[in-house]
């Protein structure tokens, strides 16, 4: 499948990996829809063939007219891609004492339960389209992170709600392939978004000293060019794949 002449929903699309997404996406010629709060939106970069929506991901009435917007179009909603997320840390039992239940809940309903959100609802609006000569309709891209697998300190709700992610990707594929829509995930390593800004020079040269290859840290156009990849190849599906360097993260 190639992102021309087609539609592309892009949740967090306002900066990082999914303004990275986005651009690509628009200069394989999608009419692309990023979607994202309203203060992110406010500086959010113009970029030719991407409309910016608000929408916040736990909302799925929010979610859904942006999706039906995406789809309204006159071209067909074929890409959906989940960029939405935070990555907030917390000690299961630290200084401060226990951790804290409702920022736990807040991790898992943004990072999971809006991921679902829009993997069911774009589903539902790419499942309406007209399928090409091999039965395929569209192709969903969720983000996870490497901290599903190897969670560090403080990485408790973190690590719980992208692990959920994984877990969600073979059953959602399973469920969507009679629509002729695959379901693939990527599970970053140490990206340097606009999240990692706020860790100093030495700190962010650690990090990159212990990705085994290449010694730096994960660029966001090297997701997006990974999404792009996925979409084109019509056999990938059902996968999780790492974009990490070979990192494999200590405990802390």
């Amino acid at each position: 499948m190639r992102a021309e002449g087609t539609a592309a929903v892009v949740t967090g699309g306002a900066s990082g990996l999914g303004a990275a997404t986005a651009a690509a996406l628009a200069g394989q010629g999608a009419a692309v829809y990023a979607v994202d709060l309203p203060r992110a939106l406010e500086v959010a970069p113009a970029v030719p063939g991407v409309e910016y929506l608000a929408a916040d991901v736990t909302d799925p009435d929010q979610l859904r007219a942006a999706v039906a917007t995406a789809a309204g179009g006159p071209e067909p909603l074929r890409i959906a891609v989940s960029c939405a997320g935070i990555a907030p840390g917390a000690r299961i039992l630290g200084r401060q004492g226990v951790h804290d239940p409702a920022l736990f809940a807040t991790v898992v309903q943004v990072n999971l339960v809006g991921t679902f959100h829009l993997l069911a609802l774009a589903a539902e609006q790419i499942a309406a389209t007209e399928p090409d000569d091999d039965g395929q309709r569209g192709v969903v891209v969720c983000t996870a992170s490497v901290a599903a697998y190897e969670g560090q300190v403080g990485q408790a709700a973190y690590a719980a709600s992208k692990g959920g992610v994984v877990s969600l990707t073979l059953p959602a594929a399973r469920d969507l392939a009679q629509h002729g829509i695959r379901v693939n995930t990527i599970a970053p390593g140490i990206v340097d978004t606009p999240m990692m800004g706020q860790i100093d020079e030495e700190f962010r040269a650690r990090l990159a000293a212990g990705v085994p290859f290449p010694h730096r840290l994960a660029r966001p156009a090297e997701y997006a060019q990974l999404v792009l990849a996925i979409v084109e190849h019509d056999y990938l599906n059902g996968e999780t794949i790492r974009m990490d360097g070979a990192l494999r993260m200590a405990p802390r």
